[in-house]
């Protein structure tokens, strides 16, 4: 199931089937609405739910963004939840990401604190910050934390709440039922480009979720966090998207350990058998349609291909019927060690075979971005993960994302796709090499020679000041 996220930024506004319900730019918030600072439990209001409240904050974030070979920057706003006494604050990847200059969070006395990224991981649109707890004692702030509720007892048809801020209105509650426990979407460019929801399902919720909403939490009637509001699908009645709150769980434990989560790869491309199982000769219920294999990736040296039928990991039975059944199979695989063996049962034709798979670490096809300005350049990392998806001999290079028109990057005539492969003859190992020549201009301006390949043919481009 192909998902289309739209980002709410003018600056980079596209229309899509799905929308993030919140990183919400900071001037469409025209409407901030003052809140009581201390949220005082009234008749039919759990004291858990109260204390709730004042553990959800607003968050505002200035990143940097790199569009058109320029560097800019955008404010947005999104929500979030207190976890713990000493200031961890968990929203989504998309509030909040490495690209953030500057994090503010507004605690239920409105008070304003800064904060900074404890770590991110956009594969389940996750991000935990931490707030800047020598200001809070230094001006004698308090604030509540909330606590996490078991998402695998939640039912459909269970009674939840949403809190947050959307448009930037403080600590708003909508109420509404747990729809779907287990929902499956995908996106390639999810959050703010990268990859999102390969590794765990989400909840389906109808109650109202706006922009702004997004890194807030889902609360159960007695104000245990049972999911992270994430997104809303567009031109729909109430269709709300959260990340159950034992995903969130574990990945706080990682993000506050080492700062982000650590994956197994292996390059398979799976797909839901539904109703395959009789042209493949299966029984009801088992395996999993392997639809394609990575170039270069441990599946393919192992041997693996496309429609192929896994059958068991490490004598473990798959039942990969329907997409749902997909995301704990692939977390399965990605939270094995970096370097496990693995045992795969694999039905091909009417053979059975068992095959060693060797697991990688996992990486985005996004890599590092950079802007050179003197050149009027964007360009972003070659990632392992892009090399083999578009089945490029090796991970040198960086790929040309923005050219500012009338610039030395335009004028020499390079172009928006273009892989830059060399300059002055110097292998692009790394983006090191390319801001290291970059510095090297700002320093003596002197031509340089580009070699870049496009629609896999290499040409020549003189980059003059």
């Amino acid at each position: 199931m192909e998902i289309l996220i739209v980002n709410l930024s003018p600056a980079r506004s596209t229309l899509g089937r799905f929308a993030r319900a919140g990183r919400l730019r900071a001037g469409l918030a025209a409407l901030v609405a003052l809140a009581v600072p201390t949220a005082v439990p009234a008749a039919g209001v759990s004291r858990g739910f109260s204390r709730l409240l004042d553990a959800v904050v607003r968050i505002d974030v200035r990143e940097v963004a790199f569009d058109e070979g320029a560097r800019r920057f955008e404010a947005s706003i999104g929500s979030g939840v207190v976890l713990s006494d000493d200031g961890l604050v968990l929203t989504n990847a998309h509030v909040a990401s490495p690209r953030a200059v500057e994090i503010g969070i507004t605690l239920s006395s409105l008070e304003r604190v800064d904060a900074k990224l404890v770590g991110w991981d956009h594969w389940t649109d996750l991000a935990l910050l931490r707030i800047d707890m020598e200001g809070v004692r230094r001006r004698g702030l308090k604030f509540t934390h909330a606590e996490f509720g078991d998402s695998d007892k939640l039912f459909p048809g269970q009674t939840v709440y949403a809190v947050g801020t959307p448009y930037g209105l403080t600590r708003t509650v909508t109420r509404g039922i747990i729809s779907n426990t287990r929902v499956y979407f995908e996106a390639d460019h999810g959050v703010n480009g990268y990859e999102t929801g390969l590794f765990n399902t989400w909840l389906q919720t109808d109650a109202a979720i706006n922009p702004g909403n997004s890194g807030g939490p889902l609360v159960s009637d007695d104000g245990r966090v049972v999911g992270i509001t994430s997104r809303g699908y567009m031109g729909a009645n109430n269709l709300g998207f959260a990340i159950p709150a034992n995903t969130a769980r574990r990945i706080v434990s990682d993000l506050v350990r080492a700062g982000a989560v650590t994956r197994s790869y292996i390059g398979i491309v799976p797909g839901a058998l539904q109703d395959l199982e009789g042209f493949y000769a299966l029984a009801l219920d088992t395996g999993m349609l392997i639809n394609s294999v990575d170039p270069g990736s441990p599946a393919a040296r192992a041997g693996l291909q496309g429609g192929d039928i896994l059958l068991a990991i490490n004598g473990q039975p798959v039942d990969g019927r329907y997409p749902e059944q997909l995301p704990p199979i692939q977390n399965l695989i990605a939270s094995q060690p970096v370097g496990s063996s693995l045992a795969f049962t694999v039905k091909r034709g009417g053979a059975t075979s068992t095959v060693k798979v060797v697991t990688e670490r996992l990486e985005s096809s996004i890599g590092e971005e950079w802007v050179l300005d003197r050149w009027g350049l964007g360009v972003r990392k070659v990632s392992r993960a892009y090399a083999r998806e578009h089945q490029l001999t090796d991970d040198t290079g960086v790929i040309v994302i923005g050219v500012q028109p009338g610039y030395p990057a335009d004028v020499a005539g390079l172009q928006p796709g273009d892989i830059v492969m060399k300059i002055n003859r110097k292998p692009v190992g790394s983006l090191d090499v390319v801001k290291e020549a970059h510095e090297a201009y700002a320093r003596k301006p002197e031509a340089m020679l580009f070699e870049a390949e496009r629609s896999r043919r290499v040409s020549l481009f003189i980059v003059k000041p």
